[in-house]
């Protein structure tokens, strides 16, 4: 990438762009083609809702350790949070012993490891991470949770959605361009805005991975 690109373009605008292809890859794996198009039964959905634990799992408790950092601190927001309403899901779709059968695939395992990794040592490639997941949440996660309450008949908003549903973003629109605004005055130089572009990519990688993985699990018959 070259370095007079990433000093004259808004990065929240560079971080976007860069990473079209790969989100583009994981929004249309077959699996969630499948899962949205109303293919697969719910199965395949808490399935979906397992793995997603895994992941956020780590994103928030390696938070707490971050709250103070200059590069990652101001990104992490209480509104955004999403294990409690996770796991409140998980309790409708498994029931009250959903810890019990809870398992990660290889591919959220990586995932959530790598996460976890960036927690601890890299500030900057926990933004990267943050990013991915939580304005994705924000933007086509409410595609995911109109397609659920419709094929599988969940309560608008309420248990096995309300991970989809910011109950304290009253704007989510104005809280993404606040948070795009936070990007764009990350505290990293040129070099580590590269880095974090490029942990952005890997992430959307790692997301694609898990839906590969599932589509293995959950294949349509012929």
């Amino acid at each position: 990438m070259n370095a007079s690109v990433i000093s004259d373009t808004a990065f929240s605008t560079l971080i976007r762009t860069a990473s079209h292809e790969q989100h583009a890859e994981a929004e249309t794996t077959t699996f969630m083609g499948d899962m949205l198009g109303g293919k697969l039964g719910v199965e395949a959905y808490a399935r979906y809702t397992e793995q997603l634990w895994f992941v956020y799992e780590a994103l928030e408790s390696g938070a707490r350790a971050l709250v103070d950092d200059p590069v990652a601190g101001p990104f992490i927001q209480p509104e955004l949070m999403r294990l409690a309403a996770l796991e409140r899901d998980l309790g409708h779709l498994r029931g009250p012993r959903w810890r019990s059968t809870l398992s990660a695939l290889p591919a959220t395992e990586a995932y959530a490891a790598r996460v976890a990794e960036c927690a601890r040592s890299w500030p900057g490639g926990y933004v990267a991470h943050h990013y991915t997941r939580y304005l994705g949440d924000l933007s086509g996660g409410q595609i995911i949770r109109d397609r659920a309450e419709k094929t599988w008949g969940f309560e608008r908003k309420g248990d096995g959605v309300r991970f989809y549903v910011f109950e304290d973003i009253a704007n989510p629109a104005a809280f993404k361009r606040g948070y795009r605004e936070l990007l764009d005055r990350v505290r990293a130089d040129d070099l580590e805005k590269q880095r974090i572009v490029s942990e952005c990519k890997r992430a959307f990688a790692l997301n694609t991975a898990v839906f590969l993985a599932l589509g293995e699990e959950f294949p349509l018959s012929a």
